[in-house]
């Protein structure tokens, strides 16, 4: 029997897997931290701190009780967090390193090849050099490679201090031990991931299994292409013969789109939705995102949920963008409601606001205003920053 899912509940389901329905002002904590992490799959990373680097926000959206400290102590102490690829750089639970260990083989595969194609055979010899270095001297950071006269040619003159550890680093030879004003520092993996989550192998079925139920776990509701996408670890190919071999465990399911077209044909586990327990009410306050965002980061999907189409326009020429230079998509209840561009200027103390764009339909409500004000205020403070400033035309919705 195929299950028919309206839009809202739809929204509400994946809101709840993003850990968007939670009340935000509830005591987290380093423990509530990991398993928040966990619960999400990654977290990104991205050196671009507008207001505040992605993962930070991402963290401080879902609870503005997060404490970065915690998340340091988890990635540089405790050793329950890691550093690696997904789709893009990100924070992962280390209990999942063992299924890393799949994309390491494929990397150190796809990466020598395109390497030795480009730079030759001293490719390899540079890679090992830079090994063997951290093998008997210890962590580093790119800058420590760096020598004099690198320029004279051959594998010093294309940038080892870069190349070989961020190829060492995606084929799982090195890990990022630590960072220091946001720049790597690079060990060896069996010195920065602890013997319980370094240890162990599963076989290329496990890892294919586990890749795509969790996906879909995390995910409540997908097609075999945003099983896939997900960690970005599998196929497409991989993650539809999978959902075929495990049709006795999963629902048809249609999911309404938020702009009345087609029903969007996914699949979930057997049981659903009841097997999801109750979803609360989500919280009634404004959040700010990241551009980042788990939410956003299938932009189709996103647009199907909840009819908001989304793209970051840093990369875009500024005569061409329609926003911003880095826009932050603004969540009320269960609805994005719209999008604003500001900027937190550490120099002045202040979160200058420069534009506020609310969707078609959305109204600039006294109470709605004073949700983001407020909001715009706990986003102050968890920057740093201590005064909100609002830019002369800032409101597009009086304009």
């Amino acid at each position: 029997m195929t299950i028919r899912l309206s839009n809202r509940d739809a929204r509400r389901i994946f809101l709840a897997k993003q850990g968007l329905m939670a009340a935000p002002q509830r005591a987290l904590g380093k423990d509530g931290l990991l398993k928040l992490i966990r619960d999400l799959g990654f977290v990104q990373v991205d050196s671009i701190a507008t207001v505040e680097r992605a993962h930070h926000q991402i963290l401080f959206s879902r609870n503005q009780t997060y404490r970065r400290e915690h998340l340091t102590e988890l990635l540089e102490k405790d050793g329950d967090l890691f550093e690696h690829w997904t789709h893009d750089a990100s924070i992962i639970p280390s209990a999942f390193f063992i299924y890393w260990k799949h994309r390491f083989k494929w990397e150190s595969e796809t990466l020598r090849e395109r390497w030795v194609k480009w730079r030759g055979e001293g490719f390899d010899d540079g890679c090992e050099e830079t090994y063997e270095r951290i093998v008997s001297d210890g962590a580093v950071m790119a800058r420590d490679l760096k020598v004099d006269g690198h320029a004279s040619g051959g594998w010093w003159n294309w940038h080892p201090s870069k190349t070989a550890l961020e190829v060492l680093w995606r084929q799982g030879r090195l890990a990022i031990a630590r960072r220091e004003n946001f720049q790597k520092v690079y060990d060896l993996t069996e010195r920065v991931i602890p013997p319980q989550h370094y240890e162990g192998e599963v076989s290329h079925t496990e890892f294919i299994d586990w890749a795509c139920r969790s996906a879909l776990d995390r995910l409540g509701f997908a097609t075999h292409g945003e099983i896939a996408a997900f960690w970005d670890l599998v196929s497409p190919d991989e993650a539809k013969a999978w959902v075929a071999a495990h049709r006795d465990e999963l629902s048809d399911v249609l999911i309404e789109s938020a702009n009345g077209g087609k029903p969007r044909a996914s699949h979930a586990f057997s049981g659903f939705p009841d097997n999801l327990g109750d979803i609360a009410e989500p919280p009634g306050r404004i959040r700010v995102l990241s551009p980042f965002d788990p939410l956003l980061r299938d932009r189709n999907r996103t647009e199907r949920l909840f009819g908001f189409f989304y793209r970051i326009e840093v990369f875009v020429p500024e005569a061409k963008r329609e926003y911003g230079y880095y826009v932050f998509p603004l969540i009320e209840g269960d609805r994005l409601i719209g999008r604003i561009d500001m900027k937190a200027d550490r120099k002045l103390g202040r979160l200058d606001v420069r534009r506020l764009w609310l969707e078609p339909g959305v109204r600039a409500s006294s109470g709605r205003m004073e949700k983001l004000s407020s909001e715009l205020d706990r986003i102050a403070r968890f920057t740093g920053v201590e005064e909100v400033n609002l830019l002369d035309g800032w409101n597009a919705s009086f304009s």
